[in-house]
């Protein structure tokens, strides 16, 4: 990582809306300049509370979030959301439907350059000649690259996006999230994007960070954490996982398809086997001790579903493959895509 330095730090954040629930359970978090960072948990993880208390919409009941030295909250402090140059872009865009694109970019700013300013940034976000459209007149792209180029315009020191995508068709998607990839490296911009969707969060994020249950439980590079989930709860944040509950003994964990490496464990320590549906290789085998149930095509891969070996499993598979529903097959693991973790 060539920058790695801290814009904003967020240090055991407390926050709750009832007594026996926290949103918010000693979260901790950095955020890196010129980076972006995913946040990616399922509903009611804290996710958006998180978000929330960065742009000082939400207060902490304990811990603080810092823009470097300065403290934004804590026990004592809570900077009003408009002194803190956080640029925000919600799941509905939020833009003022009486204004045009442009006066939507420019609201918020300052100065007699405000307009130029704001045509700039439209520019910038390939919406130049829709400088005077209404948001009805504008596609749901349209209005999300508006909401981006009005977040941008103040030169923000953190954007934060609120599920930006989740209300746009899934090629439309795609191309939004590069070209808000794009906006934001261009600018230089230290983001944090909130997400549920891992493949979203894959494809956008410089660094990762997993939530679940109102704490931050993993973060580091996309692939790192996909690749070496730190529990049985993280590796299903990113996907399918099938999760084996063994014993370590000798460096080894016992699996129904034979042991698989468990070094650094103690003899007859609890763990869980992760088990990537990639990780399942296949053959046809007459004899062999399992039996596809069910043959699914996903573009590329096939998915497969087998049964025994003590239950049934999904695999994933390259395309195309002879193996049919009904065949016996017989199951070997492979190892890159297998992590044990305590269980």
């Amino acid at each position: 990582m060539a920058d790695v330095r801290t814009v904003l730090s967020i240090r055991g954040a407390e926050r709750r809306y009832r007594a026996d629930h926290a949103a918010l359970a000693g979260a901790d978090l950095d955020l890196h300049a010129g980076r972006i960072t995913a946040l990616l948990g399922p509903s009611g993880s804290g996710k958006s509370t998180l978000l929330r208390a960065i742009a000082g919409l939400e207060r902490l009941e304990a811990g603080s979030i810092c823009l470097g030295e300065t403290v934004w909250n804590d026990t004592a402090t809570h900077v009003a959301p408009e002194t803190r140059r956080v640029g925000m872009v919600f799941q509905d865009y939020a833009l003022f439907p009486h204004m045009t694109a442009l006066a939507n970019v420019a609201f918020g700013l300052t100065g007699p350059d405000k307009t130029t300013r704001a045509q700039a940034q439209l520019e910038a976000a390939e919406l130049g000649p829709r400088a005077r459209a209404y948001p009805h007149e504008l596609s749901g792209g349209e209005q999300q690259r508006v909401a981006l180029a009005r977040a941008l315009a103040p030169e923000p020191t953190v954007v934060l996006l609120d599920e930006p995508f989740s209300g746009l068709d899934r090629r439309l998607r795609g191309e939004l999230r590069e070209r808000t990839v794009d906006a934001l490296r261009a600018a230089g911009t230290t983001a944090l994007i909130v997400t549920h969707d891992a493949e979203e969060a894959m494809a956008v994020a410089d660094e990762l960070a997993l939530m679940d249950n109102g704490k931050i439980i993993q973060t580091g590079p996309p692939d790192e954490v996909w690749m070496s989930p730190v529990s049985a709860t993280a590796a299903k944040l990113l996907g399918d996982v099938e999760i084996i509950e063994a014993q370590a003994k000798a460096g080894q964990a016992e699996t129904p398809f034979g042991p698989v490496d468990a070094h650094g464990f103690e003899d007859g320590e609890a763990v869980s086997v992760l088990i990537r549906p990639r990780a399942f290789t296949l053959s046809l085998d007459p004899d062999g001790p399992c039996t596809i149930t069910r043959r699914r095509s996903a573009g590329p891969h096939l998915t497969h579903r087998f049964a025994g070996a003590g239950g049934e499993w999904t695999a994933q598979t390259p395309a195309p493959s002879p193996i049919r529903e009904g065949d016996r097959v017989s199951v070997e693991l492979d190892p890159v895509y297998v992590r044990v973790v305590v269980a």
